[in-house]
């Protein structure tokens, strides 16, 4: 499984558990092949999808790390298994938006895949029984979820995020719809980008399909119930792994 010394479980969500190190600043994060939509109404399992995951976050986690962006990432110890930076969570999720999908067209009548003239933060309260509200920021402030500062900070963080993943996954002729990002807090107080990009968590379609259906490889097929899932993710692990590869032989 793994060299690291597995402690006590601290937290287990819908797609991750997370163990104690002997080190208090350092996690271990288990990637499970559960899958959950509809705040955790429909569930199953994707197979493979915790290595699958696991794997393309690390290489996302990298890319973004050499682009400058402070990660809770330390290394991948086992092909379904992360060694993080022990976080606060902060209690808000985090989406931006490129192209409309999902709860933005119900929302806002906007027919699917229409782009957006620049790209859309929002903030969602992670709360499981209240469904994840859509928040603003006075809501952000009145319940004390993080101080105005810290929400420009998000701001600022998700869209650089943004442009450097819509940038690396051009690379892997997918295009970055939308996704959701998660931060916390490290023990002196920075801000690190931490959870997981993945499938996932984001909405990635393939350049070069042009069924709406077909060129979904992304958790929307298990929504959706568009079959062929665990597939979808292992395309988008593969033509990851072949950009970084390319890229390390061109250095």
């Amino acid at each position: 499984m793994t060299d690291n010394n597995l402690g006590e479980k601290i937290y287990e969500g819908k797609a991750k558990i997370l163990y104690r190190t002997d080190d208090p600043n350092v996690l271990l994060a288990y990637f499970k092949d559960d899958a959950t939509a509809f705040n955790a109404q429909k569930k199953g399992q994707i197979e493979h999808k915790g290595e699958m995951n696991c794997a393309i976050a690390t290489y996302l986690f990298q890319y973004l790390a050499s682009q400058g962006m402070p990660t809770h990432f330390i290394a991948q110890t086992a092909p379904d298994w992360m060694q993080v930076v022990a976080v606060k969570i902060l209690p808000l999720e985090v989406v931006v938006r490129n192209i409309a999908a999902g709860s933005l067209c119900q929302r806002t009548g906007l027919d699917l895949g229409t782009e957006l003239r620049s790209p859309l933060v929002e903030f969602y309260y992670k709360n499981d029984r209240l469904g994840d509200p859509l928040f603003t920021e006075d809501h952000i402030e009145l319940l004390e979820l993080a101080t105005p500062e810290q929400v420009q900070q998000l701001k600022q963080m998700a869209l650089l995020i943004d442009r450097h993943l819509r940038s690396f996954f051009e690379q892997c002729r997918l295009i970055l719809v939308d996704f959701k990002l998660e931060f916390g807090l490290d023990a002196s107080g920075q801000l690190l980008l931490s959870d997981e990009i993945s499938p996932d968590t984001c909405r990635l379609w393939d350049r070069d399909v042009a069924d709406p259906k077909a060129r979904i490889l992304d958790k929307d097929r298990f929504r959706q119930d568009l079959g062929n899932v665990s597939a979808a993710y292992h395309e988008v692990m593969a033509r990851i792994q072949t950009v970084v590869s390319q890229n390390s032989r061109d250095r």
